[in-house]
């Protein structure tokens, strides 16, 4: 029998005069709050907290938790949006007293040792893109796009260029016309592709002397290298114009390839993604950015300089001469970027590159068992596909968004779906590098058994979680974010 208690909300739970905690008396003269706060910040009434013993609060967010689907409880396969296992190693070391509590006014001279590995981050994040300079500035992925075309801007400014469009695939991911928009450029989307990959005719034709940016992922988001991005960099540069690498997919090519080697002029890092830093709730997240050192000069500062070597080399932070400015208040997201410095020192150049050949590997292995049912465009792919549960929608009423629901009945996170919007109710699965051979089967065979299920009952998926299908439209465009409003209708 279930118990009722467990389903409650804290508010259910509250008993007047019932404390978690009680605290000795004042021993200091009592003032009037009026007295110590401005009447403009003090509220008429107390807020309406609930009033509940140590043990509801501790029951019922146990309770909460148990309810929860997360990487340390179930395979994710969408990688994409960070959800692969963050080994707990990193975020013991990230927690070490001298870095965690480490106050950002502290001056340089007394935080030599957290610049050392702000530095080595920059260092190791440069040598990996193949791109000399760069900030660690960006508080995520979409302000690292954001960052890296306010600098374009700035450069092509200074040289007194009037560029302002921008060019990116119909496959992008929809930050990057949006970041180029918030940075002042003008937006033009290629023409969906039928082979997955860049047009290159069509991109010929849309280059011109107005051309500041070109905006690509690679791997693209349908799992594809570009083939031609030797030849689509040479298109930007003989025009005049830069290369945007957009890193969401680096986890394909660490170690085998660098953006900075087939034509990228810059480039962001989800170093939340890549590296492993957990993430989630929409932060926390770390996206700096690299460049060349033509574009070193208009980066965000403050960025980590180093004199000398060894035992007497020195650190400080200093701000580049043509500098945009701070995109982010002290370091940047430094707890994200610990994780992400921690992880690359674990793994080394080799281990990244067998990271990124493993993730391939699962990803290609989850195409072929999966090709009947879930058929993507190509024969091969790169860290991630993208099936298509059209055939199954036309005929069968089966779409991409019930066999998502449906997952969570077998114990799996769905992958992402509807996206990118050229495939058709799309299903875009990226098992990363951190899955084993047992998990993907057991993922194979619940995709499989959930196919041949009636129709009827995966419209109603899922069937065995707290919350079934919730209207996601009218949540959206309509959401109720007070507990007063909150009340379920018989």
């Amino acid at each position: 029998m279930r118990n009722e208690l467990a389903t409650k909300s804290l508010f259910e739970l509250s008993v007047s005069g019932r404390r978690a905690a009680s605290y000795p008396s004042c021993d200091v003269p009592e003032k009037p709050l009026s007295e110590v706060l401005p009447s403009e910040s003090l509220a008429d009434t107390p807020p309406p907290l609930p009033e509940v013993a140590e043990g509801d609060v501790i029951r019922h967010f146990v309770n909460l938790s148990t309810k929860n689907m997360c990487v340390d409880t179930h395979f994710y396969p969408l990688g994409s949006c960070t959800m692969k296992y963050n080994p707990k190693r990193h975020e013991r070391l990230a927690g070490m007293p001298g870095l965690v509590d480490l106050h950002p006014h502290t001056r340089p001279e007394d935080s030599q040792g957290m610049l050392a590995i702000l530095y080595e981050m920059q260092e190791m994040l440069a040598e990996i893109a193949g791109l000399p300079a760069v900030s660690l500035q960006p508080a995520a992925g979409a302000q690292g796009e954001f960052t890296a075309l306010l600098t374009a801007a700035a450069y092509f400014r200074d040289k007194g260029e009037n560029r302002k469009k921008v060019l990116f695939p119909a496959s992008a991911h929809g930050t990057n016309p949006a970041s180029a928009s918030l940075a002042g450029f003008e937006c033009v989307q290629l023409s969906p592709s039928k082979t997955g990959f860049v047009d290159v005719d069509e991109l010929k034709s849309q280059v011109d002397d107005s051309t500041a940016v070109f905006m690509v992922t690679n791997p693209n988001t349908l799992g594809l290298f570009e083939k031609d991005i030797a030849l689509i960099s040479s298109i930007l540069h003989d025009a005049g114009g830069l290369v945007y690498i957009d890193g969401a997919n680096m986890n394909a090519i660490l170690g085998i390839t660098r953006p900075g080697d087939f034509g990228g002029d810059m480039m962001h890092y989800n170093v939340h993604k890549t590296f492993t830093g957990p993430h989630g709730a929409g932060g926390p997240g770390a996206g700096p950015i690299a460049v060349r050192p033509f574009l070193a000069d208009y980066l965000p500062g403050p960025i980590v300089t180093r004199t000398g070597s060894g035992d007497s080399a020195t650190y400080k932070l200093t701000t580049p001469p043509k500098s945009i400015g701070r995109m982010r208040s002290f370091f940047g997201n430094v707890g994200i970027l610990l994780r992400g410095y921690f992880y690359l020192r674990t793994l080394g150049g080799k281990g990244l590159r067998e990271a990124s050949e493993h993730a391939v590997l699962n990803a290609n292995y989850l195409r072929a068992k999966l090709a009947d049912i879930l058929p993507s465009q190509t024969d091969s792919c790169m860290h991630e596909f993208v099936g298509s549960a059209k055939k199954l929608k036309d005929e069968r009423g089966i779409t991409a968004m019930d066999i998502a629901k449906r997952l969570l009945d077998y114990g799996f996170h769905a992958p992402t779906v509807y996206f990118p919007l050229v495939v058709p109710e799309a299903m875009m699965i990226e098992p990363t590098e951190t899955e084993s051979k047992e998990t993907l089967d057991g993922f194979i065979e619940a995709l499989r058994k959930i196919v041949t299920e009636d129709a009827e009952t995966l419209h109603e998926a899922p069937l065995t979680t707290p919350i079934r299908r919730p209207d996601e439209v009218t949540a959206a465009r309509k959401p109720v974010l007070c507990w007063s409003a909150c009340e379920v209708e018989s």
